[in-house]
C-alpha cells in the first residue's frame, strides 16, 4: 500500500484558492458576467495559473527587443517622455497661431494643425459658405495661410502634424514655406496625419476628395517622396482612432489598424519601395477610451503583433522598421455635455492608460470638446494634465509598470488572440482594401456600435452624468470656443483673393497641368507635382479640383 503524498506547493495553492472561491461565491452568489467593450470576459481575480511568466522571453522581453511588447526602445518614457501634441484648429491662420504659442509656453512640444473642414473637403475658403469657416479647424489654402499659421515657430526645431487627407496639400505648402525661410527639407520632421485615406472612408466620412483608387495612389507617390526627399517625415498615420470612434470595439480598432497598415505596406512594395526604407517612418494613431485596462492591452498586443507582422510577413530586417510607434489621443467619444467638468478626470484616466500603455505622443481632450473647438481655459487645462501626470505623479519613472500583473498579461495574450480573429476575417476577405469596398469592415462596425449604444441606454454600462448621477444643471448659453470674428473671415477671404491676383497665372497654369499629367502617367510621381504646384501658388482647392478631375470623386462606401 502506498503512504500519503506529502502536500506541496501545488496543493497548498490549490487548498487556498478553493477557499477564496467559495467565500467569493457564498458573498455575491450567481454574480452575471463582466466584459470588456471587446467582449473578453473578465474574471474577479487572476493568479500565476494565469501566467506565470514561463515564457517571459517570448511574450515580453525587455524594451526595445523584439516583440516589443514591453515598449519600443530600451529607454522609454525615462529617457524621453512622450511629446505633448495638442491638436489645434481654430478661426483665422491668426487665431490660430496665437493659439498655437498659448499652447506651446503651457507644455506643449510639437505643432499640431487641424484645417477647417472646407479643405478636408478639398475646397477653397471662397468655395463655401463663410458661416462655415474655421468652426471646426483653421483655414489654410495658401503657402500665405501656412506661413501665418506658423509665425514665429523655427521650421527646423519643432516637429509638426498636418491633419490632411489624401492629396496632402498641407505638407506641400508647408515644403514651399521651409523654401521661402532657407529651411532644408532634410530638417524638416513631423508626419502626415489622417493621411490613412481607407479610415476616411470607413468610418471619419472624409471621403470627399478623392476616389478610392486615387488616393491609394497618391498614399503610395507620397510615400516614395518623401522616403526620398524628406527623410525626417512621416508619411504615414494609419489611424485607429476614426473606427473606433465610430463603433469599433478596441480589439477590432486594432486589428483593422494592423490590416490597413499591411495594406499599406504591401502597396509600397509593390510601387517598388524596400521595406526597410519606410517601415521606420510608419506611425499610428489611437483613441484611448476609458477602459482602462483594456486599452493598456490594446497597445501592448498591437505592438507584439507589429513585431512579428514586420519580421515575418513583410520581410523587414532592420529593428526600426518592427517598431510600433503611436499617438494616443483621449477619447472624445467618452465625453458628455452633462456635467463637462467631468470630463478632466475621463481624460486623466484615458491619458494614463497611454502611458502605461507606451506612446510616443499624446492629445489630452479639453473638458469641453463635447460642445465645439476648445475654449482657452479648457485646452490650458488639458495641456497642464500632462505635465502633471509627467512631472508630479512619476508615471514616466518605471518602463511598462503594469507588466508581470497576471490580469494584464493575460488580458494582453487575450487581446493578441481576439485582433487575430478579426484580422484573420479581413484577410480571408482578401485584405484591408478589398475588405472595406465589400463593406465588410464597415459592417462588423456597425454591429459593435450598435451593441455599446444598447448597453449605455439599458444601463448595463454606466456613463456618469447620464445615465447614473444626474444633477439639474442651469439653462441657458453654453461652454464653447465662440463662432470666428466674421470680419476675421472676411479678410481671410480678402487675402485668398489678392494672393489670386499677385501671383504668377502662367506659373500656376503650367504646374497644375504638369500635376495632371502625371495623374494619368503612372511612371510619374503625383506627389512631386502636387509639391510643385504649392511652390508656383496653386491653392489648396486648385490642387485637388485637377487631381478630382483626373482621378474621380470619393463616393461613399455602403455596408452590405
Amino acid at each position: 500500500m502506498d503512504s500519503p503524498r506529502p502536500a506541496g506547493p501545488a496543493d497548498a495553492f490549490q487548498t487556498a484558492e478553493t477557499c477564496w472561491q467559495k467565500e467569493y461565491d457564498a458573498r455575491l452568489g450567481a454574480a452575471r458576467p463582466v466584459r470588456n467593450r471587446s467582449g473578453i470576459e473578465v474574471k474577479a481575480l487572476y493568479t500565476p495559473r494565469d501566467w506565470d511568466g514561463a515564457r517571459y522571453l517570448d511574450a515580453l522581453g525587455f524594451p526595445g527587443q523584439p516583440p516589443n511588447t514591453r515598449g519600443i526602445y530600451p529607454t522609454m518614457h525615462r529617457g524621453r517622455a512622450w511629446t505633448q501634441r495638442q491638436l489645434i484648429g481654430l478661426g483665422s491662420p491668426e487665431d490660430y497661431n496665437q493659439r498655437l504659442h498659448e499652447i506651446l509656453a503651457a507644455g506643449g512640444t510639437a505643432v499640431q494643425l487641424v484645417p477647417c473642414n472646407s479643405v478636408f473637403r478639398g475646397l477653397d475658403a471662397d468655395q463655401v459658405d463663410p458661416v462655415l469657416l474655421g468652426t471646426c479647424g483653421v483655414v489654410v489654402n495658401t503657402v500665405e495661410d501656412m506661413e501665418a499659421c506658423l509665425r514665429g515657430v523655427p521650421l527646423e526645431g519643432v516637429s509638426v502634424s498636418l491633419n490632411d487627407p489624401s492629396p496632402f496639400t498641407l505638407l506641400a505648402m508647408l515644403l514651399a514655406l521651409a523654401r521661402r525661410r532657407g529651411v532644408a527639407r532634410a530638417a524638416i520632421t513631423g508626419t502626415s496625419n489622417q493621411s490613412d485615406y481607407i479610415s476616411h472612408f470607413v468610418a471619419n466620412h472624409m471621403f470627399f476628395r478623392l476616389s478610392l483608387p486615387g488616393a491609394r495612389r497618391i498614399l503610395a507617390d507620397h510615400v516614395a517622396f518623401a522616403t526620398r526627399a524628406v527623410p525626417g517625415w512621416n508619411p504615414v498615420s494609419v489611424v485607429g482612432q476614426h473606427m473606433q470612434q465610430a463603433g469599433a470595439t478596441p480589439a477590432q480598432t486594432m486589428a483593422f489598424t494592423l490590416s490597413t497598415a499591411i495594406q499599406y505596406a504591401e502597396d509600397c512594395i509593390v510601387r517598388g519601395l524596400a521595406p526597410d526604407a519606410f517601415l521606420p517612418r510608419m506611425t499610428f494613431f489611437f483613441d484611448i477610451s476609458i477602459s482602462f485596462f483594456e486599452e493598456v492591452a490594446k497597445f501592448r498586443a498591437g505592438r507584439r503583433l507589429w513585431s512579428r507582422i514586420t519580421r515575418e510577413r513583410l520581410g523587414a530586417c532592420d529593428p526600426r522598421s518592427w517598431r510600433f510607434k503611436f499617438h494616443g489621443q483621449t477619447s472624445g467619444v467618452d465625453l458628455t455635455r452633462q456635467q463637462p467638468l467631468n470630463n478632466v478626470a475621463r481624460a486623466t484616466v484615458q491619458a494614463m492608460a497611454g502611458i502605461f500603455g507606451g506612446l510616443q505622443s499624446l492629445h489630452t481632450d479639453a473638458y469641453d470638446e463635447a460642445f465645439g473647438t476648445p475654449t482657452a481655459e479648457a485646452a490650458r487645462v488639458a495641456v497642464s494634465t500632462q505635465n502633471i501626470l509627467r512631472e508630479e505623479a512619476h508615471l514616466t519613472d518605471v518602463i511598462d509598470p503594469l507588466g508581470g500583473s497576471y490580469y494584464v498579461e493575460r488580458l494582453t495574450d487575450q487581446m493578441e488572440e481576439e485582433i487575430g480573429r478579426t484580422m484573420a476575417q479581413v484577410e480571408a476577405a482578401g485584405g484591408m482594401y478589398a475588405a472595406v469596398e465589400s463593406g465588410l469592415v464597415q459592417k462588423l462596425i456597425g454591429e459593435s456600435a450598435l451593441a455599446f449604444q444598447l448597453q449605455v441606454e439599458s444601463g448595463e454600462q454606466t456613463v456618469v452624468g447620464v445615465n447614473a448621477y444626474p444633477v439639474q444643471e442651469a439653462s441657458g448659453p453654453r461652454l464653447g470656443q465662440p463662432r470666428p470674428d466674421p470680419t476675421a473671415i472676411d479678410t481671410q477671404l480678402a487675402r485668398l483673393r489678392a494672393f489670386k491676383t499677385a501671383r504668377s497665372g502662367a506659373a500656376v497654369t503650367t504646374a497644375l497641368d504638369a500635376l495632371a499629367a502625371a495623374a494619368q502617367d503612372p511612371g510619374q510621381n503625383v506627389f512631386e507635382r502636387v509639391v510643385g504646384a504649392a511652390e508656383a501658388g496653386a491653392t489648396h482647392g486648385e490642387i485637388v479640383a485637377v487631381l478630382r478631375r483626373e482621378m474621380g470623386s470619393g463616393e461613399p462606401l455602403v455596408a452590405v
